[in-house]
């Protein structure tokens, strides 16, 4: 494909589904989704986050690390060749290991012919109760780039980028048609309903607002379900806590228009059909890219003014 945007849009699917600690089911049940998505027409299909297992970080247990896997390696040969059989474009987040003790959260995607058109590497961790990203996952070192696909060229990022503007920014200012956030995120669930709901608004209007900001839709899948903490090394007297993730993948278009979104407790796939082209459209009204102030912008470079 050229570098310039689709004709019509692109039906899109993300799947949203609870996992458990059976990874051979979760990957075949993956593996029908996207057959289903391909079969109502789809012609991307987003994964969560780490879809192969249950969210293992919420523990630093060095068993975990036998969930990784080479890139290409099995799953990506499965993918791909699903990719092809098909004809959609498929975007996947896995735990890669690289090399001996060098591992990556990493969102694979795969082109409609079967072939890797690229691969992002998650570069913002989190190291939050809960959330040890940090133990397992090295920093991505392939920047933002995104990647060219039959259907656009594809900002990939992966959850907890999606907090920061400036990741959002980057992939827009390297030409991104859309941005794609594979997601792992949810409650504990001894938080009160206000705080929940709080931190789930939160994360929808940063999202949505990365869309407008940059005049790009945006693609955000989660994963539903509850998943337990039992604490390291099996500590029962973390029984009951753990993550309740709350769903609500959601596609906006380039004005945080919501085009389709799940529910919170929904095992399902969502479609919407998205339209590059208003890009630009959005973007003549809005020029947000004429009016960045780039001369000003040194300070952030820095961590903090003091």
């Amino acid at each position: 494909m050229t570098e310039c945007s689709q004709a019509k849009p692109v039906k899109v699917a993300l799947v949203q589904q609870a996992k458990s600690a059976d990874v051979d089911k979760n990957f075949s049940d993956t593996l029908s989704a996207i057959r289903e998505a391909a079969s109502s027409g789809a012609r991307l299909v987003v994964l969560q986050e780490l879809h192969r297992s249950l969210y293992f970080c919420q523990q630093e247990e060095l068993a975990n690390f036998d969930l990784a896997e080479p890139i290409p390696g099995p799953s990506t040969d499965k993918l791909a060749a699903l990719a092809a059989e098909l004809g959609v474009v498929i975007i996947s987040s896995l735990f890669e290991r690289r090399a001996a003790g060098l591992y990556h959260n990493t969102a694979v995607v795969f082109d409609s012919d079967g072939r890797i058109a690229g691969c992002y590497r998650k570069m913002h961790i989190p190291d939050d109760p809960g959330f040890y990203e940090k133990f397992y996952f090295t920093p991505g070192d392939l920047g933002f780039a995104p990647v060219q696909t039959s259907v656009g060229k594809l900002g990939v990022l992966v959850c907890w980028d999606q907090w920061f503007p400036e990741a959002a920014r980057l992939m827009a200012m390297a030409g991104a048609e859309m941005l794609i956030y594979p997601t792992a995120i949810g409650w504990d669930p001894r938080d009160d309903n206000d705080e929940k709901q709080r931190q789930r608004s939160a994360w929808c209007i940063s999202q949505r607002a990365h869309a407008v900001a940059n005049g790009l839709p945006v693609l955000s899948c989660n994963r539903t379900g509850f998943e337990a903490d039992p604490g390291p090394g099996g500590d029962e007297t973390k029984a009951g806590a753990g993550i309740a993730f709350w769903g609500t993948s959601f596609v906006a278009g380039p004005q945080g228009e919501l085009l389709a979104e799940a529910g919170v407790d929904d095992e399902c796939i969502i479609y919407a059909d998205v339209d590059v082209k208003r890009s630009e459209a959005v973007r003549q009204i809005w020029p947000f890219l004429r009016d960045r102030r780039i001369d000003q912008y040194g300070d952030l470079l820095k961590l903090y003014r003091d």
